[in-house]
């Protein structure tokens, strides 16, 4: 089961090839009630908590397609949230983004008082259905080998396996093409609210900083609305909206940003980076999962002086960022390939299939 564009699609897959079996609509379902809001929090087998439902005619269709398949795969917990469901036999659920980790980001984000009552709360809550994870499905995926060991302190005894997130190994070496004036970038949906907070903060407290030191600096923009309302206010900002292949345009930047301070799992816009040689500058939480180091294969800050010099040093010292960029390319070939991939993919799958087979 996948999610694209508030419906949710059956995905028949073989080994060849795949396709769109239907599409499920769903709908907001909206807490407004105090006793909803507090059944939400409290009874950690409510349903629908992510707040968007589908009826129970979409689940029948659902077990109907279902019959005739040996497992089915959610690549998102909120995909098999969304069904009035509770056990789903024979699964995989890839929880790419735990929802516990990224309140706690919020959390600590908070501005006031109420903000970290209301996150504490939250994270509380999603921690009390995480721990009932076991009961729902026969395989668990996560992104990282920090969120497997999350799961499994907090007492998931379900085969848990990492499946990175990853991307395309180019057909040709990726050549760099280094734009004069200097470009730095940035890769996001505008409608995601983590990439939105992030560029914001990037422009409001870094990009000043940057622009005393390297005036002619431009900042680019890709992605969805980012040519939009949504776009922060700067000078030399360029907004290049949705890019179907932004290779050539990444090989011209200096580096690209991950200014991500909230948020759970692991950025893939991190390994389509190293897939193409462009050196990384990302916070320690965007970089989370990719064991990154320093100033080895990615630049890491977390403090906007710190992070506006990161992005200097690439643009004044390209040798030093693109020795940076090689050496993150090679860890994408032995990590974040989809050949690399492809066998933790069918282990998951293997093991669901096993393990329901005993039972």
């Amino acid at each position: 089961m996948d999610e694209q564009d508030g419906t949710y699609r059956h995905v028949q897959t073989t080994r060849e090839t795949s396709g769109v079996a239907c599409q499920l609509p769903v709908n907001w379902q909206r807490r407004h009630s105090v006793g909803q809001k507090l059944n939400w929090v409290l009874n950690p087998r409510s349903r629908w908590p992510h707040g968007i439902a589908a009826d129970y005619r979409s689940l029948q269709r659902l077990w109907q397609l279902r019959s005739g398949f040996d497992l089915i795969w959610f690549f998102k917990l909120r995909s098999a949230n969304v069904f009035p469901c509770w056990n789903w036999p024979s699964s995989v659920v890839d929880i790419d983004d735990v929802p516990s980790t990224f309140e706690e980001s919020v959390r600590r984000r908070a501005q006031s008082v109420q903000e970290r009552i209301a996150t504490s709360v939250r994270v509380w809550s999603w921690r009390r259905r995480e721990k009932l994870l076991d009961e729902r499905f026969t395989v668990l995926t996560v992104c990282s080998e920090s969120d497997k060991e999350y799961l499994t302190n907090l007492g998931l005894r379900r085969s848990i396996h990492v499946v990175a997130n990853g991307f395309d190994r180019p057909g040709v070496l990726p050549a760099r093409n280094l734009s004069r004036p200097p470009r730095i970038g940035f890769m996001g949906i505008f409608d995601h609210g983590p990439n939105l907070e992030g560029i914001r903060w990037f422009v409001k407290q870094c990009w000043p900083l940057i622009k005393m030191q390297v005036p002619e600096a431009r900042l680019r923009l890709v992605g969805r609305l980012s040519d939009g309302p949504l776009k922060p206010d700067g000078t030399d900002i360029d907004a290049l909206g949705w890019v179907a292949d932004p290779s050539s345009e990444m090989a011209t930047w200096s580096s690209m940003v991950v200014p991500v301070h909230v948020g759970a799992g692991t950025r893939g816009k991190i390994a389509h980076a190293f897939s193409q040689k462009c050196p990384v500058v990302s916070t320690y939480l965007g970089a989370f999962g990719y064991d990154a180091r320093d100033g080895v294969d990615m630049f890491l800050a977390d403090s906007a002086e710190a992070f506006a010099d990161a992005c200097v040093r690439t643009v004044r010292q390209p040798g030093l960022a693109a020795a940076v960029a090689e050496r993150a390319w090679h860890r994408f070939l032995e990590t974040w390939t989809w050949d690399a991939i492809r066998p933790h993919v069918w282990a998951a799958a293997e093991d669901c299939l096993r393990m329901q087979s005993t039972r």
